[in-house]
C-alpha cells in the first residue's frame, strides 16, 4: 500500500493517532507507465480524510498543533478518484512525487501553503484563482489530457457546448496569485486540441522557470505579472495552428529567458523552440528578452489562423514568428547567435532601454507574389532603441524594415546577408540614428533604401556589394541615398581587397553631408534601362572624394551639387554614359595647379570636353572660377578660351550652311587675340602689321608721281592736298597711323593711295579697330579682376 506523510511526525505514525501503512521493500512505481499497478492505489477520498473533522462534510480549516510542520507529501502513489481541494483554506504545503492522478487535481479557489508535483502523471491541473504562499511546482511531470473525459475544463469541448470564458485547457492558473515562484523544469503538457497552459492574469511574485518545457497546444499568459524571470531556455512549444505562446500584455520584473538551455553536456544542450507565433505585444520586461541560439518556426505556406491579419493593409504581417508591438523592455533585447526565425519578427513602435542584437541570426519569410507581398524579415517601424543595432553575420531572407526608427546609439551590421531580390531589402525611410550606421562587408539582393535618414556619425557601406534592385517607375537604385543627412561621412569605398559595389547604381540626390563623400575604390553599374551609375544632383558635403576603382558604368550626375574639395580619378571621367555637371560646384582641388603646370589643366580640360555630351558652358566657367579663387589667372583664362573654342565647334557642328564660316571666324579670333583672353596677342599682331605694312607701302611705288599737274608729289609718295606739301613720307608711322584708331599721328587720309593700296590702307584700318578694341577689353578685364 502508498502511503502519504506530513512532516514532523514520527514514522508510522498518523494524525489522531492513527498508524500509516508502510510498505517494505516495494518496486519501485512508474507513475509513466501506459497501466498503473493497483497495488499503488490510493485513494483521493483517503488521502484527505485526515484534513476532515468527525461528521464534517467537506474540508474545514486545519487547526495544525505547534509541533507540526507544514507539508503534506505523497509519494510513489496511484491516486484514484478526485482530489478535491476547492475553496480549501489549509496552511499546508501538498508535495506529490512519483505519483499518478485518475482525475485532474482540483485546487481552484483553494488557499494553501505551497503545491508540488515531481515527476507524477497527471490528466491536468485545475488552478483557477489558487492562492499560494509558496512556490507552485510541476517538475519533470507529465500532463496529458484524455479527449474522451467529460470534465469541461481540460477538454476540447464540441462547439455546440462551448460556453465563452471557459477555460479549455490542461493546467489552468487563471487568476491564481503564488507567492513564491512557479517551476515548471521539464514538465510535458500535451493538449494539441486545446491550450497548454492557461493562466490569465497569474501573479508570482518569484519567477517562472520552465526549463525544456515541452508544451503541445497553446501557453497563454496574457496579463500576467512576474516579480523575477521568464525562463522558457531549452523549451519546447508546439501549436503550429495559432500562438505558441500567448503572452500579450505580461509584466516581467526580471528578464524573458527563451534561449538555448546550458545545463549539462555540451550534446546534451537544448535550444528554444517554438513551433507556432510568439505573441508578446505589451508587454513589460524589466531585464533583458533574450532568444539567443533559439527556433521559431511558423508555417508560411498554410491558412493565415488569425481573422484579423487576413486584410490588405500593407503594415500587417500575416506570418510572424514574433510579435511585440509596443514591447517596452529596460534592457536588451538579444535576437542572435544562431536564432533561427521562419516567419516575420515584428516590434512596431516598440521600446528599447537597451541593444537590439541581431547577430548571427537567420531570418526567413516565404516570398509574396501579390502586392501588398507582406514578405518582411524583421519589422521595426516606429520603435525607439536607446542603444544599438547589432546585427554582425545575419543572414535574413526578406525585407528588414526599419521606417521611422530612432537608434540613439550605432547600427552596426558587418558581413551580414541579406536577400530580397528586385524589392526594397533593408528600408530604413526617416530613421534616426544618433551615432554610426555602419553596413560593412554585405552581401544585399535588392535595394538598400535609407531615403531621408539623419545620421549623428557616418554612413559607413565600405566593402558591401548591392545587387538586384527593385525597379519602379520612378527609377531603380541598388543604394538609395536620396535626402540622407550626416553629420559626418558618408563612405562608400572599397574595405581593403573587397571594393564596394553597386550593381544597379547609387542615389543621392538632395544629400546633405558635413565633411566627406568618399567612392575610393568603389565600383558603380547602372541598370539598362535607366543608365545611371551614381546620381549626386544637389548633393552638399565638405569634400567629394569621387575615385572609383574602375570606370562608372553608366551617367555621373552632379547637377547643382556642391563641394568644398573636390578629389577624382580619371576613371570617373571615363564613366560610360558621361557626367552631367551643371551647376556642379567645388571650390577647390584636393592637389592644387601649380601656375606652371600647363599639362594638367590640359588634361581637365580634355576629360571635360570627353565626359560632356554637346557644349556646356558651366563647368568650364567653374574650373575657370576655381583656378581664379586660387590665384592661378593664367590658367583661369586659358580654361575660358578653350570653352570658346568648343562652343564655336558646337555651332560650326548645329549649322551645316555656315559651318565652315563659323569654323574660320573661330580659328581667327582663337590665332589672333585668343578670344579676347591673351590681349598680348594682338600687340603681336599690330607690331607684325606695322612692319608687314611698312614694308608694303615703303617698297611699293605709286604712279602718281608721274603726273605732277594733278598731284603734289613728296618723295615717294603723292600728297592729297597741295597744302600739304611741307609732310615727310614715312611708311612707318602712315602704317601706324591706319592702326590706330582715334589717334591721328598727321600721316591717314592725307596721302594719295590708289589701286590695291587703296584696299590695303582699308584692310590695315579695319585690323587696328579689331585689335585695338581687343586689347582694350583685355586690359578693362584685367583691371576690373585686380580692382575686384
Amino acid at each position: 500500500m502508498p502511503g502519504f506523510r506530513r512532516g514532523g511526525r514520527e514514522s508510522g505514525e498518523g494524525e489522531d493517532g492513527q498508524v500509516e501503512a508502510v510498505e517494505q521493500e516495494r518496486p519501485p512505481f512508474d507513475p509513466f507507465a501506459p497501466h498503473p499497478d493497483r497495488q499503488y492505489e490510493l485513494k483521493a477520498a483517503d488521502l484527505l480524510r485526515p484534513f476532515t473533522e468527525p461528521g464534517g462534510v467537506g474540508l474545514r480549516r486545519w487547526r495544525r498543533q505547534a509541533t507540526n510542520a507544514p507539508i503534506v507529501q505523497v509519494e510513489d502513489a496511484y491516486i484514484t478518484g478526485k482530489l478535491d481541494l476547492r475553496a480549501a483554506d489549509l496552511q499546508y504545503l501538498f508535495r506529490f512525487e512519483r505519483c499518478r492522478f485518475e482525475e485532474p487535481p482540483d485546487v481552484r479557489e483553494a488557499n494553501l501553503l505551497g503545491l508540488v508535483f515531481r515527476k507524477c502523471w497527471l490528466p491536468g491541473l485545475k488552478a483557477r484563482n489558487l492562492r499560494s504562499r509558496n512556490d507552485v511546482r510541476l517538475i519533470r511531470c507529465l500532463v496529458e489530457v484524455d479527449s474522451g473525459s467529460s470534465d469541461a475544463e481540460t477538454t476540447v469541448r464540441r462547439a455546440e457546448d462551448f460556453e465563452r470564458g471557459l477555460p479549455d485547457a490542461a493546467v489552468n492558473l487563471t487568476d491564481a496569485v503564488i507567492e513564491g515562484s512557479v517551476v515548471l523544469t521539464r514538465t510535458r503538457i500535451y493538449h494539441p486540441r486545446g491550450k497548454a497552459i492557461q493562466a490569465d492574469r497569474l501573479v508570482i511574485t518569484g519567477a517562472l522557470l520552465a526549463y525544456r518545457i515541452e508544451a503541445s497546444g497553446e501557453v497563454r499568459l496574457p496579463g500576467m505579472r512576474a516579480g523575477g524571470n521568464v525562463n522558457f531556455s531549452g523549451a519546447t512549444l508546439d501549436n503550429p495552428d495559432g500562438f505558441a505562446l500567448n503572452g500579450n500584455g505580461m509584466q516581467v520584473g526580471g528578464s524573458l529567458l527563451c534561449e538555448v538551455d546550458n545545463f549539462g553536456r555540451r550534446t546534451d544542450r537544448r535550444r528554444f523552440t517554438a513551433n507556432g507565433m510568439l505573441f508578446m505585444p505589451s508587454v513589460k520586461v524589466s531585464g533583458d528578452i533574450v532568444l539567443r541560439g533559439g527556433r521559431l518556426v511558423v508555417d508560411q505556406t498554410g491558412d493565415i489562423v488569425v481573422d484579423a491579419w487576413k486584410t490588405g493593409d500593407w503594415y500587417v504581417d500575416p506570418r510572424p514568428a514574433l510579435i511585440a508591438d509596443r514591447l517596452h523592455v529596460e534592457g536588451n533585447i538579444e535576437l542572435s547567435d544562431q536564432l533561427d526565425v521562419t516567419g516575420t519578427i515584428r516590434m512596431v513602435n516598440a521600446r528599447l532601454g537597451g541593444s537590439l542584437r541581431l547577430a548571427g541570426a537567420r531570418i526567413k519569410v516565404l516570398r509574396g507574389q501579390t502586392p501588398p507581398f507582406h514578405d518582411r524579415a524583421v519589422h521595426l517601424d516606429g520603435t525607439e532603441i536607446n542603444g544599438d543595432i547589432d546585427g554582425k553575420g545575419m543572414w535574413a531572407e526578406g525585407q528588414l524594415r526599419l521606417a521611422d526608427v530612432k537608434v540613439r546609439g550605432n547600427v552596426l551590421i558587418a558581413g551580414a546577408t541579406f536577400f530580397h531580390p528586385e524589392r526594397d531589402v533593408v528600408s530604413a525611410r526617416r530613421s534616426t540614428v544618433s551615432g554610426n550606421l555602419l553596413l560593412t562587408d554585405c552581401a544585399v539582393t535588392g535595394t538598400l533604401r535609407l531615403q531621408g535618414m539623419n545620421v549623428g556619425g557616418s554612413i559607413d557601406l565600405r566593402g558591401t556589394d548591392a545587387a538586384q534592385p527593385e525597379i519602379t517607375d520612378a527609377g531603380s537604385w541598388s543604394v538609395d541615398l536620396r535626402a540622407v543627412q550626416v553629420a559626418r561621412s558618408l563612405l562608400l569605398m572599397a574595405n581593403r581587397d573587397r571594393p564596394f559595389r553597386a550593381k544597379g547604381g547609387v542615389t543621392m540626390d538632395g544629400a546633405v553631408v558635413k565633411r566627406q563623400i568618399d567612392f575610393t575604390g568603389a565600383e558603380l553599374y547602372s541598370m539598362p534601362r535607366d543608365g545611371i551609375a551614381l546620381d549626386a544632383g544637389d548633393t552638399t558635403a565638405d569634400e567629394f572624394v569621387l575615385a572609383p576603382i574602375v570606370a562608372p558604368e553608366g551617367t555621373v550626375v552632379l547637377r547643382r551639387a556642391h563641394c568644398g574639395t573636390l578629389s577624382d580619378t580619371p576613371a570617373l571621367w571615363k564613366a560610360t554614359g558621361g557626367l552631367e555637371l551643371e551647376d556642379f560646384r567645388y571650390d577647390a582641388l584636393d592637389t592644387p595647379i601649380d601656375l606652371r603646370d600647363d599639362k594638367t589643366v590640359k588634361g581637365r580640360l580634355e576629360q571635360l570636353h570627353d565626359a560632356m555630351p554637346g557644349y556646356r558652358p558651366g563647368p568650364y566657367d567653374q574650373l575657370a572660377t576655381m583656378l581664379r579663387t586660387s590665384g592661378n589667372e593664367e590658367h583661369a583664362d586659358t580654361v575660358l578660351l578653350k570653352k570658346q573654342q568648343y562652343r564655336y565647334e558646337s555651332l560650326a557642328k548645329g549649322n551645316r550652311v555656315l559651318g565652315l564660316g563659323v569654323r574660320l571666324w573661330s580659328w581667327l579670333q582663337r590665332s589672333m587675340v585668343g578670344y579676347g583672353y591673351r590681349p598680348v596677342r594682338a600687340l603681336a599682331w599690330l607690331v607684325m602689321l606695322l612692319v608687314a605694312g611698312s614694308l608694303w607701302f615703303g617698297v611699293r611705288e605709286d604712279d602718281c608721281v608721274l603726273d605732277t599737274e594733278r598731284f603734289e608729289v613728296v618723295g615717294e609718295r603723292c600728297a592729297v592736298n597741295r597744302d600739304d606739301s611741307g609732310l615727310e613720307w614715312n611708311p612707318v608711322l602712315y602704317t601706324a597711323d591706319l592702326l590706330v584708331p582715334i589717334v591721328d599721328f598727321g600721316n591717314k587720309g592725307r596721302w594719295f593711295m590708289a589701286d590695291e593700296d587703296k584696299w590695303v590702307s582699308t584692310g590695315f584700318t579695319a585690323m587696328g579697330w579689331v585689335l585695338a578694341t581687343t586689347v582694350a577689353a583685355g586690359v578693362t578685364r584685367t583691371l576690373r579682376r585686380n580692382g575686384s
